[in-house]
């Protein structure tokens, strides 16, 4: 990091996403030296970026800008960092105070070595945890708790059973971990392999099924007899027949993928609810930015207390190009369990 203030530093080191590079991943994100944020005005703060973690919404935007030749952008929606400099509206973090955050969308990410950020949405990073750690937990974080929450609109006096699909991903881990935590509801997740299977039960899950197997439905509906009471899944394509199997009448499910063509009148004869979660419709929409911040700041308790714990799972270091490239070729093998860090801490 350069000594520079954030009011003379120029510019700063960041990985880009190339504009017209071909579709494989190499020729895409490099190192490159770009401007740096200008200082933080409003309710923006100004972070030095210590940690990222990569996730799908990162592979899908890189892949987007690809094939439609967009403008070279800085992605990544995780990060864990110092704040260096806020705005004059900035009330709820000082320099010096250590953060975590998903960010924006429209913004430039976390590849940065410099980022601007609205403090709204970012919250105290948990003192239990280094930086890498605590990178790996916002936007799963974030989205686990209002699938839950806000969507399913669970409490501690909820009960019954919630489906995890691909529970041994980011947000699955999430979610398991949140569900045991905070609500007395039981958790039957869906893994296939042996190691995201023992990965799913350490984190809580009180049933597992296999993911891929052809009697999916009759390993559910033999620990769930009347059929269960949510879902969640990041996996919704080819998934209406399993669900209206599984899912008992007045049932709910709540989905976090980008999949258009869904039957979802396939539903109706049960009356089973479907909700869409997307964690950057707040920050996107300027709407309720603020629950943001105290989400991450429980999430930080639950993890300082030891209620939850973090999902790291790979560290790569340096946090360069060839590192990020690695985590992206990762993220698409679809074999990931918990998350990924890019750090520069060996």
């Amino acid at each position: 990091m350069s000594s520079s203030s954030p009011d003379t530093q120029r510019t700063m080191t960041a990985v880009v996403t190339r504009s017209g590079g071909s579709v494989d991943i190499p020729d895409v994100l490099v190192d490159a030296t770009v401007p740096a944020p200008a200082a933080p005005t409003g309710h923006d703060i100004l972070v030095e970026v210590k940690a990222l973690s990569v996730n799908p919404v990162d592979v899908k935007v890189r892949a987007a800008l690809n094939h439609t030749g967009g403008e070279e952008r800085i992605l990544g929606w995780d990060a864990a960092g110092t704040v260096i400099a806020v705005g004059e509206q900035a009330t709820l973090f000082q320099p010096g105070d250590d953060v975590y955050y998903a960010g924006a969308l429209e913004r430039p990410g976390s590849y940065g070595q410099l980022q601007l950020v609205d403090e709204r949405i970012v919250g105290p990073k948990p003192s239990s945890l280094d930086y890498a750690s605590a990178a790996a937990l916002p936007l799963t974080s974030l989205t686990a708790w209002e699938a839950l929450f806000d969507k399913l609109h669970l409490s501690r006096n909820s009960a019954g059973t919630i489906l995890v699909l691909g529970a041994a991903g980011g947000v699955g881990s999430m979610v398991i971990q949140l569900t045991k935590a905070l609500t007395d509801v039981s958790v039957i997740a869906t893994a296939s392999r042996e190691e995201s299977r023992d990965w799913v039960r350490s984190l809580g899950a009180d049933a597992v099924v296999d993911h891929f197997a052809e009697d999916l439905a009759q390993q559910v509906l033999a620990i769930a007899p009347d059929g269960v009471d949510y879902v969640f899944t990041p996996q919704s394509r080819g998934r209406v027949p399993l669900l209206t199997t599984v899912v008992r009448p007045f049932g709910e499910i709540v989905a976090i993928d980008d999949e258009r063509d869904l039957d979802l009148y396939a539903l109706k004869d049960k009356a089973i609810s479907w909700h869409w979660e997307f964690m950057f419709a707040r920050p996107r929409h300027g709407y309720d930015l603020i629950t943001q911040h105290h989400i991450l700041s429980t999430v930080a308790e639950l993890i300082d207390s030891g209620r939850i714990r973090g999902t790291a799972s790979q560290m790569l270091t340096p946090r360069n190009a060839a590192q990020i490239r690695a985590a992206h070729r990762l993220i698409e093998s679809g074999r990931t369990v918990g998350k990924i860090v890019v750090t520069d801490a060996g």
